[in-house]
């Protein structure tokens, strides 16, 4: 198992625990949590192949990306009453997600041999369209088109990413490291209630 195969199934891990919690607040039946936790999961990583015409998509060929969602799905079904007593964990897991599929977006565009702009874009395309799918579903405005700095994140993080890769840092110590970027960015933003300016 790769580094980046491992970070790819935590981010669905991540992504799953985010979306079974959205759907537990919006008191669904078990298959339309099932089903809100799957779209989060492998929304970014199917747009991200559909675009780069990775044709059948990764979840498609691989049994372990929907089983990792799956069973996440399930845990967190069957313990969410001790995870809601850890502060904000659909914040928290959301956000652990945006950073690792960014970074993998961002990494695959890289080694698909993309200019280093579309890798950064590819890269906030990955990390937010699943959590976009999500909210959609659940009749919410995205994060992405509201005040809170979701995508500023993940651009920063695959900006980081491209410069440490130039020069020359380890790749680990890049992955991580840009991760870690855009999970605290996204943390501070929250934390201080940082937005983008509202055009109204």
């Amino acid at each position: 198992m790769t580094i980046s195969y491992a970070l790819e199934l935590l981010g669905c891990i991540s992504f799953a625990i985010s979306g079974t919690f959205a759907g537990i607040q919006k008191r669904l039946d078990i298959f339309g949590v099932l089903t809100v936790a799957f779209v989060t999961s492998i929304g970014g990583g199917t747009v991200r192949d559909i675009l780069m015409g990775e044709l059948p998509v990764s979840w498609m060929l691989d049994k372990f990306y929907a089983g990792v969602t799956f069973f996440s799905t399930i845990a967190t079904l069957i313990f969410w009453k001790r995870l809601k007593a850890f502060k904000l964990p659909l914040f928290l897991f959301d956000t652990i997600g945006l950073g690792l599929f960014t970074i993998l977006g961002v990494q695959k565009g890289l080694n698909a041999g993309l200019k280093p702009e579309i890798c950064v874009a590819l890269g906030t395309i990955t990390g937010c369209f699943g959590g976009i799918t999500r909210d959609i579903l659940l009749n919410n405005i995205p994060l992405l088109f509201r005040k809170e700095i979701y995508a500023t994140a993940c651009i920063a993080g695959g900006l980081v990413y491209i410069t440490l890769i130039k020069v020359g840092i380890d790749i680990n110590i890049t992955r991580f490291t840009s991760i870690i970027v855009i999970c605290i960015i996204r943390i501070v933003a929250v934390k201080y209630k940082m937005s983008l300016p509202r055009m109204y």
